[in-house]
C-alpha cells in the first residue's frame, strides 16, 4: 500500500471535499482518500498494483481540481 499526499489548491469547501473523496474513492485500488479544504491537502491510499497515481491524480483533475505533489 503506497501514501501520497497531493495538494488542491483550488479545493475551499465541503463540496469541493466530496467531490475530490468521491472522484478518488470510484477508483479501483483506492484504499482511502481523506481531503481537507483547510490545508488543501489530499491523502491518497491506493494499491500500486491496481492504479497509479497518474490515474488518481487525473480522476480529480476531471472532477475541477488539478493537484500537486
Amino acid at each position: 500500500m503506497k501514501q501520497v499526499t497531493l495538494i488542491a489548491q483550488k479545493m475551499s469547501c465541503g463540496h469541493c471535499k466530496m467531490a475530490i473523496e468521491n472522484a478518488g474513492s470510484a477508483l479501483a485500488g483506492v484504499s482511502s482518500i481523506s481531503a481537507d479544504p483547510e490545508s488543501k491537502k489530499v491523502d491518497v491510499s491506493y494499491d500500486e498494483s491496481a492504479v497509479d497515481l497518474d490515474t488518481i491524480r487525473k480522476a480529480i483533475e476531471e472532477a475541477g481540481y488539478p493537484t500537486e505533489l
